[in-house]
Formats: structure tokens, C-alpha cells, sequence
């Protein structure tokens, strides 16, 4: 994801049962930079 190289992100929640650390370290892999990320467990 070149387009992403260089880009400041702010995760918010987890996508499709991702987990945010997991999301977090694919978009830092490939040259963004997480400057926020943040996530809510939703209650049953």
C-alpha cells in the first residue's frame, strides 16, 4: 500500500473481528504511522 507510506492515521475500533493491534501493525508495516488507535468491546 504505497499511497499509504508517510501518511499520519487514527485507528478507531476493529474491523470484521481484526483486532486493533493487528490493524495497528499491517498499516505501520507499510509506512504509515499510527498516531492514535483506539477500540471499544461492545457489551454482549
Amino acid at each position: 500500500m504505497a499511497w499509504l507510506t508517510g501518511k499520519k492515521l487514527i485507528l478507531l475500533g476493529e474491523d470484521g473481528g481484526v483486532s486493533e493491534q493487528a490493524l495497528e501493525a499491517c498499516l505501520a508495516a507499510s509506512g504509515a504511522e499510527v498516531v492514535f488507535s483506539a477500540s471499544e468491546e461492545c457489551p454482549d
